[in-house]
């Protein structure tokens, strides 16, 4: 079974207007205007899922589907955006309590309107079951068919980030349709750019150890204890990862990768991680200036981007090479702006693999994308042999 290229970013497309019909949702609940500012779909593993619900008390809203699309969604609030909702809607004289309420509510509109694009788009009926009102902890506030497809192939996962605009108050919300069900949806016309599902699968698994394999080659050259934080395959757009990034300055190295698939890979600091690392990697440890930081950002981005590609290369079976570091420093959004332009004019999409790495007690950070151009990444997916079952 394949997986449309297409068919991605029209559910994508999909999720990010029921991300923003949930803000002005949320706006009227709770008197504070929201805005989406990013919405992208990850495929997860098993590992990943125990990452991101971690033993937080979550609030969440499932429903049943049934007709054109069955299964289960379910919608999930971050432990620290519910509490903070709570206290809005109590400023409000609203509910006092967490159960029922507001958050069915909230779920209920933002499943429904989701579920009514699938339908429009499929030019389908879907009936959902009315929402079940949840709090768990940790990954019990997943239903367990999501535990275990994310344990045989992986499962998808929308996360949309919905902002105030003029408040301290952010939203993360999960949506996780069931896996088989949604690659069904996913499946497009043979002409199209397609990549099979099992095969994204593989992909994945490689984005995990590669990350685990920079991690150590950090702590080597640093001394520094490394810690993986995240580390997961996504689609979004260019635009929505341009938003995610921000407009702050970061040190960077970037990387032209040639072979099949091209594309690039880039190591972002900020400021104060990238002198904490260049002096980590000094000989004696001492303050550094900016040309001995770009110097040592540029090796550490040489080894880790090697040893990534490596990875890559042999989970492919291929040949890749890489360019010399491009050292750029510069906001974040631009950096992937200037990315995209030299990957592909016509790219809006992009799968990535990224990774976030904690130094010394998250007093730096290294934040690794890789990039591949899409069209070569299903070419070189498609190629790979049949996976044992």
């Amino acid at each position: 079974m394949k997986i449309a290229i297409s068919q991605l970013e029209a559910y994508n497309q999909l999720a990010s207007r029921g991300a923003k019909q949930a803000a002005r949702s949320l706006s009227q609940m709770t008197g504070v205007r929201m805005r989406n500012e990013t919405t992208g779909v990850s495929l997860v593993s098993e590992s990943a899922l125990e990452n991101i619900f971690t033993g937080h008390r979550y609030v969440g809203v499932q429903v049943g589907l049934s007709g054109g699309i069955s299964g289960e969604t379910v919608l999930i609030f971050d432990p620290g955006s519910a509490g903070q909702l709570r206290r809005q809607l109590r400023s409000r004289g609203g509910e006092s309590s967490l159960a029922g309420g507001p958050f069915a509510e909230l779920g209920n509109i933002m499943i429904g309107g989701f579920i009514d694009g699938w339908a429009n788009h499929l030019d389908t009926s879907v009936d959902i079951t009315p929402p079940t009102y949840l709090e768990a902890t940790g990954t019990r506030i997943l239903p367990r068919l999501t535990k275990r497809n994310a344990a045989e192939h992986g499962a998808f996962l929308f996360e949309s980030r919905l902002e105030a605009v003029s408040h301290d108050l952010s939203v993360p919300i999960y949506l996780i349709p069931e896996y088989c069900e949604f690659v069904k949806l996913l499946e497009g016309q043979p002409s199209g750019i397609a990549v099979p599902a099992n095969k994204l699968t593989v992909f994945n698994g490689f984005a995990s150890r590669s990350a685990a394999r920079a991690s150590e080659q950090i702590a080597q050259l640093t001394g520094l204890r490394t810690d993986v934080t995240v580390s997961q395959l996504r689609f979004l757009s260019f635009s929505d990862m341009s938003a995610e990034i921000g407009g702050g300055e970061y040190v960077s190295v970037v990387f032209e990768l040639s072979g099949l698939p091209s594309g690039f890979f880039i190591a972002m600091f900020t400021e104060s991680s990238a002198k904490r690392i260049a002096a980590a990697m000094t000989p004696g440890g001492g303050a550094v200036g900016d040309g001995m930081t770009e110097a040592a950002i540029e090796e550490l981005g040489n080894i880790i981007t090697s040893g990534f590609i490596d990875s890559w290369a042999n989970t492919l079976q291929s040949s890749i090479e890489h360019t010399p570091p491009e050292f750029m420093r510069d906001t974040g959004s631009s950096v992937i702006r200037t990315v995209q332009q030299r990957l592909s004019g016509d790219q809006e999409y992009a799968f990535t693999v990224d990774t976030a790495i904690e130094l010394g007690d998250q007093e730096a950070e290294a934040q690794l994308y890789v990039l591949p151009d899409t069209r070569e990444l299903a070419r070189a997916l498609s190629a790979l042999p049949a996976q044992p079952a």
